[in-house]
């Protein structure tokens, strides 16, 4: 094809373009004449209309600051009050975040509501997504108040010596979900709190002191008050044995094999176990220095000659 013929041909194109958008100005004409009123309208509120929103928009802008500025606030005030409170770090982070958390979201929902949007239907949202997520974790959620009652109750604190939910040991940590213990073998034991809290607590570490309850069996044979004075000079030598509260040493059993005594002296809670293996080690030791026999369980065999063996052992 031809240069000129190329020419031509788009010179025919141009004509057929120039024809219709002349066609669809005529045809669209009226109506845009009969919109031209309203766009006039449109211009005159236009001022209105920006000022109107803008003040919204202005006025949303300041609540959204405002209500940021309260939820640090709340935020700030909450962890200095739990501060003084000596509340578990933990639970102080996690009360902050969520004091901040609440009042922001409240302040959400105002800056959308000055905005004009409507927010029934976001607060309906948020309802029954909250309460979705509280059926799907309500195991979690107990456990966390749980752990909130525990660190403002204070039933055990960490470097306890606990017993609770069928485990012992010395309390480690106490988080928002659980608590976890160190056993005297050095295990690791995770609790949930809930389990913890729904039973009994037995804190062995409650009290600055722990009596130490011992049975010692004598032999009958043995001198009931040289014994005693020899249980007495054990517990006034022990280093840890406590002089107030007093000890307590009683006769309290005339058992089968055994004369059994309680000896019952008061330590210092840290010492309870070294103590307890110490004044065994003593007692033995003076006992035995004493020639006062422990004795154990024995029975005693008496044999009985019948008419027909001694008959037998007569015609041998």
């Amino acid at each position: 094809m031809s240069f000129f013929s190329m020419l031509d041909l788009n010179l025919v194109n141009s004509n057929i373009c120039l024809r219709i958008f002349r066609e669809y100005l005529m045809e669209n004409l009226e109506g845009l004449m009969q919109q031209a009123p309203q766009l006039e309208i449109w211009i005159k509120q236009a001022p209105e209309l920006i000022l109107t929103y803008g003040m919204k928009l202005v006025f949303a802008i300041g609540i959204f600051i405002i209500g940021r500025y309260f939820a640090n606030l709340a935020k700030k005030l909450s962890t200095k009050l739990m501060t003084k409170r000596n509340v578990d770090l933990t639970i102080v982070s996690f009360v902050g975040n969520m004091a901040w958390s609440v009042v922001l979201v409240f302040t959400i929902v105002a800056t959308l509501g000055q905005i004009g949007i409507q927010t029934a239907s976001l607060v309906a949202v948020i309802g029954a997504a909250g309460l979705a997520v509280g059926l799907a974790l309500q195991g979690s959620l107990s456990n966390f108040a749980s752990g909130v009652l525990m660190v403002m109750f204070r039933p055990c604190r960490v470097g306890d010596y606990v017993e609770a939910a069928g485990i012992a040991g010395t309390v480690n940590e106490i988080t928002i979900f659980s608590t976890k213990l160190l056993t005297p073998d050095n295990k690791l034991i995770i609790a949930p709190n809930s389990a913890m809290m729904d039973g009994t607590i037995i804190n062995y570490s409650a009290m600055d002191t722990r009596r130490i309850d011992l049975v010692i069996g004598v032999s009958y044979d043995a001198n009931i008050l040289e014994t005693k004075k020899v249980l007495t000079r054990v517990l006034e030598n022990n280093q840890y044995v406590l002089k107030d509260p007093a000890f307590t040493i009683a006769l309290s059993e005339l058992a089968d094999s055994s004369v059994n005594f309680v000896v019952r002296p008061w330590v210092k809670g840290s010492d309870y176990w070294p103590a307890h293996f110490e004044i065994l080690e003593q007692i033995k030791i003076a006992l035995d220095e004493a020639n006062i026999a422990i004795p154990y369980p024995q029975m005693d065999l008496y044999l009985k000659e019948t008419p027909v063996a001694a008959a037998s052992s007569a015609a041998a």
